[in-house]
């Protein structure tokens, strides 16, 4: 009998696989993107000393969503991101889409990280 493979366990393959090429660096962090039924979360990863430099999601309290599952959710959280990015003297990211399309909130947050000065 065949039996289907989750669409997460795939995602994740499909991580992995791009993780291979992608390694952050302390002069080139990578920028990690996790989306959730609930939610969208955006890290800014140096891989070399395994630290987060910087975090934004949609749970933040300052964004004040009702629906953090939405495209304008992502952008908002593309556009904070930036924004703590650029605080923490951040100004180039790599950017790993974690296995996801990039298509719809991925693209929303990625768009709105550049549009506020973060450079990939």
């Amino acid at each position: 009998m065949i039996s289907k493979k989750s669409r997460n366990s795939m995602r994740l393959v499909r991580h992995d696989r791009i993780r291979r090429h992608l390694k952050g660096t302390e002069a080139l962090p990578r920028l990690n993107v996790f989306r959730s039924n609930t939610g969208i979360y955006a890290q800014i990863i140096d891989d070399e000393n395994k630290k987060t430099l910087v975090s934004a999601s949609s749970l933040d309290k300052e964004l004040k969503l009702k629906n953090g599952s939405n495209v304008e959710a992502a952008s908002q959280v593309g556009a904070l991101i930036a924004k703590k990015a650029k605080e923490a003297n951040i100004t180039k990211v790599v950017f790993d889409r974690g296995g996801y399309l990039y298509h719809g909130r991925v693209k929303a947050l990625a768009d709105a990280a550049r549009e506020n000065g973060l450079e990939f």
